[in-house]
């Protein structure tokens, strides 16, 4: 078996975000420093008996630093990282399920993430550093996801879910925090309706390499993506959301390259395509949808 050092550092990466511990608690135990901890993330050549040690360290099989199996993340953190290396080098992402598509959210619906968790984190007490640090790390990396998409522009197939965009409509992003002032709510709910018809414009405009479209039936029973590359495709199961605190969130997603599984979420994406609303259609489903909400509002 050739071993891909760079993509074994790339998942292991993931993987020590994943866990919680800090570089210099698993140099430490290794007996390196955590300049070489990093050096291996990098890609740098690292032995088997090492990789071992890390994956017991990490409390996941060697085979999945390896590449080989599926990947499975508890935490937001490490599976955010792992989408983030994908997209490096994807040049297609579908994705199904969840009321829009994060790449194509605007720099207010990050500025209104970053306001809902540090407000949180204020109200965690004992937690509060913890909590500000997990937010701080994820914002990061879904900053970088977006960087990177507007570098390379892969191509995007979009669908999401109307009665998700409904609710989103209607209580805004970030909105399982029962405590959250008026002032973030009312920026959360803004933010939800201009993202919203963000996606109507698109529609209408239809840019090159960025499809959206509507499914109007029960919300589909989980989220996935599929990420194609010139040489390989990875399927992505996500039940954590971006607008939702990433250390209140519990799940745990998985990674798979397995023809299998991404045959059979193929079909399903396909089938849902067909049925989806689309185009000038679509958008106008979203205006009639904004509307109805603003004259109650």
């Amino acid at each position: 078996m050739s071993m891909r050092f760079t993509e074994i550092g790339q998942q292991l990466r993931a993987f020590r975000l994943e866990s919680g511990l800090r570089a210099e608690e698993i140099a430490a135990r290794l007996g390196v420093s955590r300049a070489a901890l990093y050096r291996y993330e990098k890609g740098e050549v690292i032995k088997l008996d090492t990789i071992k040690r890390l994956a017991e360290l990490l409390k996941i099989s060697p085979l999945s630093l390896l590449g080989i199996g599926v990947e499975y993340y508890n935490r937001p953190i490490g599976y955010f990282e792992r989408v983030r290396q994908i997209e490096e080098t994807a040049d297609q992402v579908l994705q199904l399920a969840g009321p829009l598509c994060y790449l194509t959210t605007s720099d207010a619906y990050d500025n209104a993430l970053a306001d809902a968790f540090e407000e949180s984190a204020d109200q965690a007490g004992a937690e509060r550093m913890a909590m500000r640090s997990t937010a701080e790390q994820v914002l990061g990396i879904l900053a970088a996801r977006k960087r990177m998409y507007a570098m390379r522009r892969p191509s995007i197939i979009a669908m999401v879910s109307l009665p998700a965009v409904q609710r989103l409509i209607e209580v805004g992003i970030v909105s399982g925090s029962p405590n959250m002032s008026e002032r973030v709510r009312r920026t959360c709910r803004d933010v939800a309706m201009q993202e919203v018809a963000n996606i109507a414009t698109l529609m209408e405009t239809e840019p090159m390499g960025l499809q959206f479209g509507l499914l109007a039936g029960s919300p589909p029973s989980s989220s996935f993506e599929i990420f194609r590359a010139r040489d390989r495709v990875n399927l992505g199961i996500n039940p954590f959301r971006t607008d939702t605190h990433p250390g209140a969130q519990t799940g745990v997603a998985m990674i798979t390259g397995a023809d299998e599984a991404i045959a059979a979420h193929q079909r399903v994406a396909e089938a849902s395509w067909r049925e989806a609303i689309k185009g000038p259609a679509g958008a106008a489903r979203l205006r009639q949808m904004l509307n109805a909400t603003s004259a109650f509002a």
